[in-house]
């Protein structure tokens, strides 16, 4: 875990922004995902509601550097941990705080990052091995609540929201006290080629280094 925790902090020091390229197919995997790597981006979440996304997620981590963490999203069950510890996957991103999941990623060396929107499943999560927390759907939780949620957790504790996060609503919750975030259909759409991808991902790379300052 030492390897990968250090490989989190680098990565959340370059570029905290997690991109969710959900709907990714195993051909556009190198290409798509090299794209991001070269704007900045280190982490790179493939949903496993994707296309063949074992595959896709292989493909990403033997084909980037150890700069990126690769992995999916979407993970619900204890197999799919099994199988993305298997092909040397190093995220396990959930839509949910199952604690059970969390404790198996853990245990494997995984960084996993959980959705959680109450203090109970934040605390449940980090409790059992949670490296980040994702705030989701950040939409519903909104900035007040994130900021109420952060000033119980234990300090060092990184929120990423997502759901609906653009390079224009970043501003609204940078106040709350989070780490990042993740980043979705305004990042990558199915379909999207190369170059879309790349003037998204500038976009997200320009507007947080003026969010820096």
């Amino acid at each position: 875990m030492t390897d990968r925790a250090q490989r989190l902090d680098a990565a959340c020091a370059a570029l905290p922004l997690v991109a969710i390229l959900r709907g990714l197919t195993p051909p556009e995997a190198v290409p798509v995902a090299q794209v991001l790597f070269d704007a900045g981006f280190r982490l790179i979440e493939i949903p496993l509601n994707s296309p063949e996304p074992f595959d896709s997620i292989k493909a990403v981590r033997d084909a980037l550097p150890p700069e990126a963490l690769v992995g999916a999203g979407t993970v619900t069950t204890l197999a799919d941990v099994d199988r993305l510890d298997a092909i040397g996957a190093d995220l396990v991103v959930m839509p949910h705080a199952d604690t059970a999941v969390i404790g198996a990623a853990a245990t494997k060396g995984m960084i996993c990052i959980p959705g959680i929107a109450t203090p109970t499943e934040a605390y449940a999560a980090l409790h059992a091995g949670a490296r980040g927390l994702k705030v989701f759907p950040a939409e519903l939780v909104g900035p007040a609540a994130i900021k109420a949620i952060r000033t119980i957790l234990p300090a060092g504790t990184r929120l990423f929201p997502v759901g609906g996060i653009t390079p224009g609503t970043m501003a609204d919750f940078l106040p709350a006290g989070v780490a990042g975030f993740g980043l979705g259909s305004a990042l990558y759409k199915p379909g999207d080629d190369v170059a879309t991808v790349r003037s998204k991902a500038e976009g997200f790379v320009t507007a947080w280094a003026t969010l820096q300052g």
